[in-house]
């Protein structure tokens, strides 16, 4: 047997597009394909591009960083973070060393990664403002700041 659901009983919601969680889920796998199009060419999952990126972002003046630090810094849990460098490790765009602590692991962005990073972050970029070309300067800059306001709850 067939049975409709009663929204109006279950969902505050009129319609889906009345729901923030489901427009931030439809925008936000709308934008990750635009993404993973750019990145594809570069043998770069949109996960690992987002590791190389905090990974070189943080080691930019030499400094040493822990896994744990590198998923802090891209919002992931450490075993997703372990599993994405180990990833990048084997394309060999970084090179994970142990420090003095045997426990930890040091990553490091080799030179190939560099090179990969240095055309896949304007790429990125690029695909950004295309993306979001249809809002005004004003509406990026509030959307930036709802953006940066969720991200410090």
């Amino acid at each position: 047997m067939n049975r409709s659901v009663d929204f109006k009983h279950i969902s505050i919601y009129q319609t889906p597009e009345e729901s923030p969680g489901y427009l931030l889920w439809w925008i936000s796998t709308q934008w990750r394909s635009s993404i993973e199009n750019v990145l594809k060419p570069l043998n770069l999952t949109h996960p690992q591009f987002v590791v190389l990126a905090s990974l070189g972002w943080m080691t930019r003046n030499g400094a040493k960083v822990s896994q744990v630090d590198v998923g802090r810094t891209a919002g992931l849990d450490p075993n997703t973070t372990s599993q994405i460098l180990r990833g990048l490790e084997t394309k060999k765009f970084i090179k994970r060393t142990r420090s003095t602590d045997e426990r930890t692991k040091n990553p490091m962005v080799t030179a190939l990664g560099s090179e990969i990073l240095a055309q896949a972050l304007p790429a990125v970029e690029k695909a950004d403002e295309q993306f979001f070309s249809i809002l005004s300067s004003k509406q990026m800059q509030d959307l930036l700041m709802l953006f940066q306001k969720l991200v410090a709850t």
